[in-house]
């Protein structure tokens, strides 16, 4: 098993308790793990979904496990609650098991930079919880995430990789793309207005690394849909990296340079990728 050295490690939206965790992937990351923080950064454990329908996995538990004993081996976990959590802020200032509960956080970074480290769900625009779209939009997310895992399943049987096909379908639709961008102007200005370098946080299950108006903002996506995490180095560099049969790095972030996610980078990479090794495959060999 490789071995992920780094500073620090950040995870969301994993949502523990529904079929449409990616358990046995983030299991994968935490395992070959190794990292002195690790942010929880909202929506872990579907408590929303949970309260509905009793539905768990054995890698779910398995998963809670592998977080409990890095906390007992000297990582520092925090665990910031989210809107599918929020039960869990109640506990806000506690420690249990090890496992730091907040609100929200302030990392800085080991190159000096601070960065605000929130769920996310503040910046929701304020009618969205008395629209009934919020409901159409989550039937068809589910409806979504439903088709990723039959496809998925598919693939599995085929010996094929792990294709984002939710991700793929937000990258391509206009009105989920301006709502990305807008929610990522409101994270930015907020940034702004607590006076950090930049932001860290999930809820919109869209992993990105940017820069708006000189703010850093870095969503660290979601497990899911894109099995993402958001890690730091040694030397204070971001990056955001997909984890599943193909690890790919989407986006860097130093204080000199950001390299932005490119839109559905994590999506159209390992079909490029394919498509590339076949058409190499169709030239002619030399004589």
């Amino acid at each position: 098993m490789a071995i992920l050295r780094c500073r620090s490690a950040f995870i969301s939206d994993v949502h523990l308790g529904t079929p449409d965790c990616k358990a046995a992937y983030l299991l994968d990351f935490l395992r070959s793990l190794q990292c002195e923080k690790l942010y929880l950064v909202g929506d872990i454990i579907d408590l929303e979904s949970l309260s509905r329908r009793r539905w768990w996995h054995p890698d779910h538990g398995t998963v809670i496990a592998e977080v409990l004993d890095m906390a007992r081996r000297g990582v520092e976990v925090t665990y910031i609650p989210g809107n599918h959590d929020c039960a869990l802020r109640g506990l806000v200032g506690q420690s249990i098991c090890g496992v730091r509960i907040e609100l929200d956080a302030i990392h800085v970074g080991a190159d000096g930079r601070r960065y605000r480290v929130s769920h996310g769900d503040e910046y929701d625009p304020e009618q969205i919880g008395r629209s009934w779209m919020l409901h159409l939009g989550e039937a068809m997310h589910r409806f979504v995430c439903w088709g990723n895992r039959r496809v998925n399943a598919w693939r599995r049987r085929m010996a094929m990789p792990y294709l984002p096909l939710s991700i793929i379908v937000k990258s391509h639709i206009g009105k989920a793309l301006a709502y990305i961008r807008a929610y990522e102007e409101r994270v930015a200005t907020g940034a702004r207005e607590h006076g950090v370098d930049g932001h860290i946080c999930g809820h919109i299950h869209f992993g990105q690394v940017r820069t708006i108006d000189g703010v850093v903002y870095l969503n660290d996506g979601d497990w899911v849909e894109h099995c993402t995490a958001l890690i730091e180095d040694e030397h204070g560099a971001m990056e955001l990296i997909h984890w599943s049969e193909h690890t790919t790095a989407l986006g860097h972030a130093t204080r000199e340079l950001v390299q932005p996610s490119p839109m559905a980078a994590l999506a159209l990479a390992p079909l490029a990728r394919r498509k590339k090794r076949e058409e190499l495959d169709d030239l002619p060999s030399a004589a």
